[in-house]
């Protein structure tokens, strides 16, 4: 785990990380004893059962089994893999990362780097345009008229691409920046069959998208002049900083106001969320785009369990807003949609009615059925028997992808109701119904593709591993009297064999440094439940022989069955036969004796 940064440098990352911190800026924890506490974040619960150990540096969910160290929370809260982990917690704690010899990794990680450099200055570059050139009255005047305030400028780094084809290509120069370099941060395009460059943001409002941690790795341009015929938004393309479909705009500004409300708001476009932002409704965040995406679900999850859907009111908002449940069902958010008054987006609105209308509005919008409803009724209508049966099967078709009987129930019966209908007629049309996943021939293997998970280790193999993560100085004993070959599950083997070895080279560094020894989830759960308790275990060194005679009464046990059913064949060779006889006797006669005590 970890191959590309030293083992040392990861031991200072995660000491510089305290877990309470770390986990409690993104929930809320409660003291409970020496550990804290919180509803899981991974799983939905009423009652807390996630569990946080500041002594051990652990988290564990006793709910759902998820556990692991700060990296692996990190991982799982922010759905980032491994080495991502490591450099947002890196970058937390302000240690640079220093990347062991991997030409390819070291290459790819410079490139990135870079082009986050680059970003960065061309952001500033385009602040001081659109503020101090004099190209820039254009856009000033534009979002004056827009009644953009100089806080929001400021704050969402709205900047300006001055009009020309070459202002981006001389910048580059001029800090010595090579155009194949700028070209692969998006920001300049390259000549068919040619090397000529030229700008790919021209005579644009320019937008920065950052990531979560703040950091531009885009842009929005937007046009300013309504009559040309040019695009209204161009966007950055995708590049190894930037993959459209898994950034939010203005995520890095919303994500603690996401998290204290529970729920997102999702707009369409940048001048809707700052508009929304400033008018006092924070938890709002757009994609790119109106196209939104599993992942793009996957990310909101991490933050909240309710999406209020606020598109613009013509057909392809609402349309968006109708595509868009899929993602969300998947990830288990609920969905609200805030419907505008024609013509208005939030911008719009918010300019025309004030701030209080538009938190209202969000406030009270239906949920994303009761207002699936309303469209549809208003789409096919209501008086005749195509728009009736349009209505049912449309409604029908979304309610069953929930999976939800109860939900499908009231809203069968809200749909009789609406269109004048029995409510056991409709929940019969409802039934009848097959979304396009259960029309899908679903693959026999299925049932075992979906519960490969291990078996649980028995009690007794959960509590040797509580005894040696407790009691580091129990392990010589266990390591003399105890083979690893005597526990038969196969990742507690692992484990103990992990203990072993770390305690027998001076390297055990405790419970959270283990856990790194183990990429795989489901081992690094296996760890932390063992070790999250904070009870103290009475006389360790008395328990330790007695666990240890179990397995291996039970490992012999094994064998001796194992044995006699080798003996019960027929055809069984006798020098085999005597064999396994002098085998059996030797098992018994070492199954009788104890084993020595710890000493001390």
């Amino acid at each position: 785990m970890g191959g590309l940064v030293d083992k040392s440098l990861l031991e200072r990352i995660r000491s510089a990380n305290d877990i309470v911190d770390v986990i409690g800026s993104c929930i809320p924890l409660k003291r409970a004893g020496a550990n804290w506490v919180a509803l899981c974040p991974f799983h939905r619960e009423k009652s807390p059962s996630f569990n946080v150990n500041p002594h051990r540096q652990i988290f564990h969910c006793f709910g759902c089994h998820k556990g692991g160290d700060v990296f692996r929370f990190v991982q799982d809260y922010e759905n980032v893999g491994f080495m991502e982990a490591v450099q947002r917690l890196a970058e937390r704690a302000k240690i640079p990362l220093e990347f062991t010899n991997s030409p390819g990794a070291q290459t790819a990680r410079h490139l990135k780097d870079l082009l986050l450099e680059i970003h960065e200055q061309i952001t500033r570059r385009w602040q001081n345009a659109l503020t101090q050139d004099a190209g820039g009255q254009g856009a000033r005047d534009y979002l004056a008229s827009r009644k953009v305030s100089e806080e929001a400028i400021r704050q969402f780094r709205i900047g300006y691409a001055p009009e020309a084809w070459d202002d981006t290509v001389n910048w580059a120069r001029s800090r010595k920046y090579s155009l194949e370099e700028v070209e692969k941060a998006g920001l300049i395009v390259r000549r068919e069959q040619s090397d000529q460059y030229y700008d790919r943001f021209r005579g644009r409002l320019m937008f920065p998208i950052c990531d979560e941690q703040g950091r531009v790795i885009a842009f929005s341009g937007r046009l300013l002049q309504t009559e040309a015929k040019a695009a209204k938004y161009v966007n950055s393309p995708e590049t190894p900083i930037f993959i459209k479909s898994r950034v939010f705009y203005g995520l890095n500004h919303s994500r603690r106001a996401v998290l204290d409300a529970g729920a997102a708001v999702v707009c369409e476009g940048q001048l809707d969320l700052i508009a929304a932002y400033l008018a006092g409704v924070q938890n709002v965040v757009a994609p790119q785009g109106t196209a939104f995406t599993a992942e793009h679900a996957r990310i909101l999850k991490r933050y909240a369990s309710e999406v209020i859907l606020c598109f613009d009111s013509d057909e392809a908002g609402q349309n968006a807003a109708v595509r868009s449940l899929d993602a969300l069902l998947e990830s288990d958010l609920a969905v609200r949609v805030a419907t505008l008054p024609s013509p208005h987006d939030p911008d719009s609105l918010i300019k025309a009615e004030g701030p209080e209308a538009f938190r209202t509005l969000i406030e009270k919008a239906p949920g994303f059925f009761d207002w699936l409803l309303d469209r549809l009724c208003r789409q096919h209508g209501t008086d005749s028997d195509r728009g009736r049966s349009a209505v049912v099967r449309a409604m029908g078709e979304a309610v069953r992808k929930t999976g939800n009987a109860v939900l499908a129930d009231t809203h069968a019966q809200k749909t009789a109701v609406r269109l004048g209908l029995s409510p056991d007629a409709v929940r019969q049309e409802f039934k009848r119904i097959q979304t396009p996943r259960e029309l899908q021939p679903q693959p026999v293997e299925s049932e075992q593709e979906e519960t490969p998970q291990m078996a649980r280790p028995s009690a007794i193999e959960q509590w040797l591993l509580k005894l040696l993560l407790a009691n580091p100085e129990l392990v010589p004993w266990a390591v003399s009297h105890l083979p690893p070959e005597w526990i038969p599950h196969s990742q507690v083997r692992r484990v103990v064999e992990s203990i072993y070895r770390r305690v027998q080279t001076d390297e055990w560094r405790g419970v959270a440094s283990l856990v790194e020894d183990f990429e795989d989830a489901p081992t690094q759960a296996l760890i932390t439940e063992a070790a999250a308790g904070d009870r103290k275990i009475p006389n360790p060194g008395l328990q330790l022989p007695d666990v240890a005679m179990k397995l291996r009464n039970a490992s012999m046990d094994a064998e001796l069955a194992g044995l006699s059913r080798e003996l019960g064949q027929a055809d069984l060779p006798e020098a085999l036969r005597l064999d396994r006889l002098r085998r059996q006797e030797e098992i018994r006669r070492w199954r009788r004796q104890p084993l020595p005590p710890v000493a001390g």
